[in-house]
């Protein structure tokens, strides 16, 4: 939403903004090397039901042969997978690792797991022993500093269901299982000096600026994460008024990080 401030205060605000991010970037500088991982959870149609909703608490992940790893950035919900259809998904978690290689992803059960039947009716889902640690997915995935990777899983409601045999009861006997996991996009990274100013960093593709950020103060870093492939000019506009601006071209390549040669703005 843009606002017309008179040009004082547009002026603070700007300063404001840019000092914001550059103190961003400072607590940030010390994770450009973690990778990020999304997962997401979808599921295929099931003309059984009219509704079937899981209860999802915890997520945790096993890197290599190490323990596992409770997610901090996990959204735990009851989710119905029956609107996560026809290419439909949700974000489970979003959060930094570490760098190796994932071995398991395991998703916690919570009991409030039940169906709506096409007549309305709703019936709970009883979880087998076996399934109350969680559903756990086996994996072999490496994953590399500073790099966003997108997991997608699918809940198969289809035959998640089991109905216990003339009871009129229904089991939850869950069926799990990766469809992709793909690194997005690429990173960029490099440094402009002099690291005493702070300096705006536009990536910028075509006609069209794709993405900006903030160098840091002192240290003059920048980092564009999960930046589309391409062939892309980066224009360095520096917070004075002494510095000229600077431009240097770069190809950004899906999955790798880009680094770019320093920067020395020259002064006018």
């Amino acid at each position: 939403m843009k606002t017309n401030f008179l040009k004082l205060v547009s002026g603070i605000a700007v300063v404001a903004v840019i000092l914001f991010a550059a103190q961003s970037c400072q607590k940030n500088a010390g994770k450009y090397d973690k990778p990020r991982v999304q997962i997401r959870l979808t599921d295929a149609p099931d003309p059984n039901v009219k509704e079937v909703w899981v209860d999802i608490r915890e997520v945790w992940l096993k890197m290599g042969d190490s323990s596992e790893t409770k997610l901090t950035g996990a959204y735990p919900g009851v989710y119905n997978l029956l609107e996560l259809t026809n290419g439909k998904d949700t974000l489970l978690a979003d959060a930094e690792i570490p760098a190796g290689t994932i071995s398991q992803i395991r998703l916690v059960l919570g009991d409030n797991n039940y169906i709506i039947t096409k007549n309305g009716d709703k019936i709970f889902l009883t979880t087998p022993s076996a399934q109350q640690s969680g559903l756990k997915v086996q994996l072999h995935q490496t994953v590399s500093g500073g790099l966003l990777y997108r997991l997608v899983l699918d809940f198969d409601a289809g035959k998640s269901i089991v109905k216990a045999g003339n009871s009129g009861n229904y089991l939850l006997k869950p069926v799990l299982r990766l469809i992709s996991f793909a690194s997005s996009g690429g990173i960029v990274k490099g440094v402009v000096m002099p690291d005493s100013i702070i300096t705006s960093v536009y990536a910028i593709k075509g006609p069209d600026t794709i993405a900006s950020t903030f160098t840091t103060t002192p240290g003059g870093m920048y980092l564009f994460r999960d930046i589309p492939d391409g062939n892309y000019n980066f224009s360095y506009v520096p917070n004075d008024t002494i510095h000229k601006t600077a431009v240097r071209t770069a190809t950004v390549v899906l999955g790798q990080t880009t680094v770019i040669d320093t920067v020395k703005l020259e002064k006018k």
